[in-house]
């Protein structure tokens, strides 16, 4: 007999969530925070552990290691140890090098990092609980292997490359790149978006360059009525551009400084790191500047396409009598909506003004925002905010503060301060990094840990690159900051019996994916394996339908033969079903949102069991 579990007679649908009641383990009995946006509630148990490089540190070519300008785990790599210590590669992009005078040679690059990660959730005296190894560096090239180089476009320098956009270029002829996000994908090849063009780049793992993703002209910058790179900081000996900002599309550093992919892998994201400057983008830290751009390509095809285009509205703080813009520093994708975002001011930090007035971490949600594809909104004689008042028709995304990193408490736990004094303790400048990975904690599946890491600016007093030393005023290290979150809840198990038939007598079961994150989900239409238990009247060949809620398909089987499910049905105690047999089963992985499976009883109908399981993350 098939348990009453597995064969109930209505649905039913089980969640565990660790955002009403915190889930508590060895590693999450913790003081907590909560944000809630659109319904979903995040849990920051806080800060859970610390790491440093020396900022004299090199890389394999003997350069400055740079800092995080970005970075991310390399797919697969991440696991727990039998000791309770995690591991990891991680993959660390600097940007463009040591620029305090003019911008210089350096070639772009990357670096893996073996991580071993020990949580002290209490804190600890010692900041050593992300042990951080540089194992190799890679250098971006063209596929000719010319290296492409660090040093500022000219005003109205273009590169040419067959099957390419027009291309930001230095006076040297090499293709220029201001490197910012990074994105690994499991066949190894990277996504790097640039303050320069601004544009999202296709790169090997070996570093070669494959492809370039122009955005929409409203983001390009112009001058004199022409493409326009340049950020105004130009190689030594080298003309200024006129006028020294563009007269519209990204302001000067203010590029595509955020970038993400899908936990399902289709969409890639990236993100204006402040407004445009015809949408009131008129430089430093104006309050006009805080409407800015998040696009979204799918990447399921040979060429990505366009499919997302929406504004983002960036924090404010008061500084004095003024109320100053945080410009956001990167993106991460949490599903197809939501995203977490990190923000900062600037000027305050680590060999500056000592203390910063705001560094946080926010939750957005796109789920009600204007979607600008293919509207006049992606040109230039469009604004989506002249003056940086938003244009009427246009609804941005939602969103909520989450993580403060100048939380005294979290940082004295482990030794560090957001000021007023200035030493080695004290928080940088520029936090411009975000990595997630599970905890893999059997007593809380909704926990991760989230990684911060800081771009220092390649300041150190022993410093070398692009063939020369140099000297900074302040060893300023790369450091990380792990935090331990919960994301929402999750289903667990669905199970309806029934007797269907085709059409609109198919039987019908809907459900919905709780969270933050996409789900992998184990989805059956079981006819012919009833008999086996004795149910009467079973259909003998059923076959499944999956629907998300516009009514798109969103997957089909008929007669099961993929292993994977055989798998995935081991993997959570569901019944196994027999090689061969007519029963309907897919695998597939769902963003949050409501569904409907349809089992259809073909040969004259019959009874069904549809399920639902959402299957353990690895």
């Amino acid at each position: 007999m098939i348990p009453r579990a597995r064969l109930p007679h209505v649905p039913f649908v089980l969640f565990a969530s660790c955002a009403a009641v915190v889930c508590l383990s060895p590693l999450a009995a913790q003081p907590v925070s909560t944000a809630t946006l659109e319904g979903s509630t995040f849990v920051n148990h806080g800060l859970v552990g610390v790491g440093r490089i020396p900022a004299a540190a090199k890389d394999k070519f003997s350069e400055t290691f740079g800092s995080f300008s970005a970075f991310t785990f390399q797919p697969g790599t991440w696991r727990r140890n039998p000791d309770g210590t995690y591991a990891g590669t991680l993959l660390a992009q600097p940007d463009r090098g040591y620029n305090v005078n003019a911008t210089s040679n350096y070639t772009p690059r990357y670096n893996k990092i073996d991580v071993v990660f020990r949580p002290a959730p209490a804190g600890s005296a010692v900041q050593t609980q992300v042990a951080l190894t540089v194992v190799d560096t890679i250098k971006f090239t063209e596929a000719n292997g010319t290296p492409l180089t660090s040093l500022d476009p000219g005003s109205n320098t273009v590169a040419t490359r067959p099957g390419f956009p027009p291309l930001p270029a230095a006076f040297n002829g090499r293709i220029a790149l201001d490197a910012e996000g990074i994105i690994a994908n499991p066949d190894g090849t990277l996504w790097v978006s640039d303050e320069y063009g601004p544009y999202v780049w296709k790169f090997a793992a070996d570093g070669t360059l494959l492809s370039a993703l122009r955005p929409p002209e409203a983001m390009i910058g112009k001058r004199n009525g022409a493409d326009s790179f340049a950020s105004n900081n130009a190689g030594v000996g080298q003309p200024a551009p006129t006028p020294a900002n563009p007269v519209t599309g990204r302001q000067n550093n203010q590029g595509l400084e955020g970038l993400s992919l899908s936990p399902d892998g289709k969409t890639l994201f990236t993100l204006l790191q402040s407004a445009t400057r015809q949408d009131g983008g008129t430089g430093g830290t104006a309050a006009t500047r805080f409407n800015t751009r998040l696009l979204a390509y799918d990447v399921t095809g040979a060429t990505p396409v366009l499919k997302g285009h929406y504004v983002v509205q960036l924090p404010t703080f008061v500084q004095g009598a003024s109320t100053l813009v945080a410009a956001q520093s990167e993106l991460l994708a949490l599903n197809d909506t939501q995203f977490l975002i990190l923000a900062r001011d600037s000027g305050n930090g680590r060999g500056l003004n000592p203390t910063s007035l705001y560094r946080s971490i926010l939750v957005y949600d796109v789920k009600r925002a204007t979607n600008l594809v293919g509207t006049a909104f992606e040109t230039a004689e469009k604004p989506i905010a002249p003056a940086g008042v938003l244009d009427s028709s246009i609804t941005p995304a939602s969103r909520t503060e989450f993580i403060s990193l100048n939380t005294g408490s979290d940082l004295a736990k482990f030794g560090l301060k957001n000021g007023p004094t200035d030493d080695t303790n004290n928080l940088s400048e520029k936090w411009e990094a975000l990595a997630l990975v599970p905890a893999l904690d059997p007593y809380a599946p909704q926990d991760f840990f989230l990684f911060v890491g800081n771009d220092n600016d390649f300041q150190t007093t022993q410093g070398f690159h692009d063939g020369a030393p140099y000297a900074a005023t302040v060893e300023n290290d790369s450091m990380i900051l792990v935090y331990r979150i919960t994301l929402p809840g999750r289903l667990l198990n669905l199970s309806s019996r029934a007797r269907a038939g085709t059409g609109t007598d198919a039987h019908i079961v809907g459900f919905v994916v709780e969270g933050a994150r996409p789900r992998p989900m184990l989805i059956r239409a079981v006819g012919p394996t009833l008999a086996t238990f004795g149910v009467a009247s079973a259909s003998a060949d059923p076959t499944l339908e999956v629907f998300n809620s516009s009514g798109v398909r969103v997957a089909t089987n008929d007669n099961w033969s993929d292993p994977a499910t055989a798998t995935a049905a081991n993997r959570v105690g569901a019944f196994s079903l027999p090689a061969g047999s007519k029963d309907a089963a897919v695998v597939l992985t769902l963003n949050p949102g409501a569904y409907t499976a349809h089992g259809a009883a073909t040969a004259g109908g019959g009874v069904t069991l549809v399920e639902v399981y959402e299957l353990p993350v690895p």
